[in-house]
């Protein structure tokens, strides 16, 4: 029987690519030096693309693959995806929300304390013999402090659950007020960080967002405030954010994700007041499997001709 063309953009975990190649005869972007060369032979019979958050899938790739009919993305961010490119041509769109939440609301507490606690440069301290004889400064608390809570979505509200555990008091911006919880609402990021020690950002990233946490957050932040950000790196306005930390105009910062990942600014690697971490929040072992399990119920859904498990609208 004949295999429907897949088109993957960056190859999963092989476990996962051997289960998507059960059912689909596979082609993929990642491993071919020349990709435009792969797209001109297979382009045409290419019927579902599979990508990940990060890579997302471009208007020129879309262009590509004329015979294109779905997106199913590894991950809940879709920023990467040309959403309206999409919505032209009338390609449906589905990501995997959910299943990661809460590893990534775990993420954003461990790097909290991570960074508040020194736990990192302490460890490096241990490690290289230099137990009592280097002095160690205090670190500072997180329980009892206050928080805000940058998008109170999915990942926002388990990351506030959690931090009620910490005695911690709780406030929020997002787009709209919510009437269903009891956290202090804020009308703005800069209004929200003022009234924060941790700013942890679980916003969606899209072209309104790029950027926005900036010199007026940070300000209001000061310095003893501490920026996490466990969303997307485009929110933030890297180079200031890296002024800001260089001259002591914030605590710290705990940071998943940034500008240009992999290849970051090297910046960061000179500053003693950051935690950073490779783009890991949702990381783990049960977390990609249900992900992965999720992209496969999509794809089995839309080519039987039932409704979407989890659609992404694009209009």
């Amino acid at each position: 029987m004949h295999k429907t063309d897949l088109l993957v953009v960056v190859r999963y975990p092989e476990r996962d690519m051997a289960e998507l190649e059960r059912h689909f005869t596979l082609h993929v972007l990642s491993d071919c030096a020349n990709r435009g060369a792969l797209l001109a032979e297979v382009g045409s019979r290419i019927r579902a693309l599979a990508t990940n958050g990060e890579a997302g899938a471009s208007a020129e790739l879309i262009d590509a693959l004329p015979a294109l009919e779905i997106i199913v993305s590894y991950g809940v961010g879709v920023d990467a995806i040309d959403l309206a490119h999409a919505a032209k041509r009338g390609i449906r769109v589905t990501n995997t929300p959910d299943v990661l939440t809460g590893d990534v609301a775990d993420m954003g507490i461990g790097l909290m304390l991570s960074i508040a606690r020194q736990i990192p440069a302490n460890d490096r301290l241990v490690r290289d013999a230099q137990w009592g004889k280097a002095a160690i400064p205090l670190a500072t608390r997180m329980f009892g402090k206050r928080l805000g809570v940058l998008g109170l979505g999915r990942v926002g509200r388990a990351l506030a659950k959690r931090a009620a555990a910490f005695d911690m008091s709780i406030a929020y911006h997002d787009r709209v007020q919510f009437d269903d919880v009891g956290y202090t609402y804020c009308d703005s990021a800069v209004a929200l960080a003022r009234e924060s020690d941790f700013l942890v950002i679980c916003a969606a990233a899209d072209k309104q967002s790029q950027g926005s946490v900036s010199r007026d957050v940070f300000d209001a932040l000061g310095p003893d405030g501490i920026l996490v950000n466990i969303a997307r790196g485009s929110i933030v306005d890297e180079p200031v954010l890296l002024e800001y930390l260089n001259e002591r105009r914030i605590r710290g910062a705990a940071l998943d994700v940034f500008w240009n990942e992999p290849s970051i600014d090297p910046r960061f690697f000179t500053l003693d007041n950051v935690v950073l971490q490779p783009h890991r929040s949702s990381a783990t072992v049960e977390t990609r499997s249900a992900m992965a399990q999720l992209v496969r119920e999509n794809l089995k859904a839309f080519f039987s001709g039932a409704p979407l498990v989890t659609e992404f609208s694009t209009r």
